[in-house]
């Protein structure tokens, strides 16, 4: 079903999109990103028949690597030897995405701030605590923003 708030306007109606199925980073070391995805943050790296049929061609190449969150969301990394950041100073935000954030239980939040450090995993913020929950923002290897957050406990 389509909803229509304007006769000329169509517009996909609440509801319709399920939940996010994957997202694409470009990566400047495949190795650095492999080991940060799924050595510090410990998710799981498809393997063999699991990897996409559309991927599987980069992925024997070693140009690429997959990933899955904990919900069954697919985190693909694409290796480009030459991927300059938008802005040296990481800083500065990209253009084009904001961040990608992992709930954790409260429980455990503890825990995974203090593997960030022991990893010296620079931190861009955090970890704060608001009402929504306290969260600790940090950068991949190639400079982009990742949050892990959890609900109040």
């Amino acid at each position: 079903m389509v909803s229509s708030p304007q006769a000329s306007q169509l517009t996909l109606a609440t509801g319709m999109l399920q939940r996010v199925h994957h997202i694409a980073l470009h990566v400047s070391n495949l190795a650095a990103s492999r080991h940060f995805y799924g050595q510090i943050l410990g998710l799981r790296e498809l393997q063999g028949d699991e990897v996409p049929e559309t991927l599987r061609k980069v992925f024997e190449a070693g140009e690429a690597a997959n990933f899955v969150t904990p919900d069954g969301t697919v985190l693909d990394l694409f290796w480009k030897p030459n991927l300059l950041p938008p802005n040296p100073d990481p800083r500065r935000e990209f253009t084009r995405a904001g961040h990608l954030a992992f709930d954790i239980d409260p429980s455990l939040f503890d825990q995974a701030v203090e593997v960030l450090h022991q990893n010296q995993i620079t931190i861009n913020h955090g970890p704060v605590s608001r009402p929504t929950g306290r969260g600790i923002y940090f950068y991949d290897p190639d400079g982009f923003l990742v949050e892990i957050r959890c609900d109040p406990a």
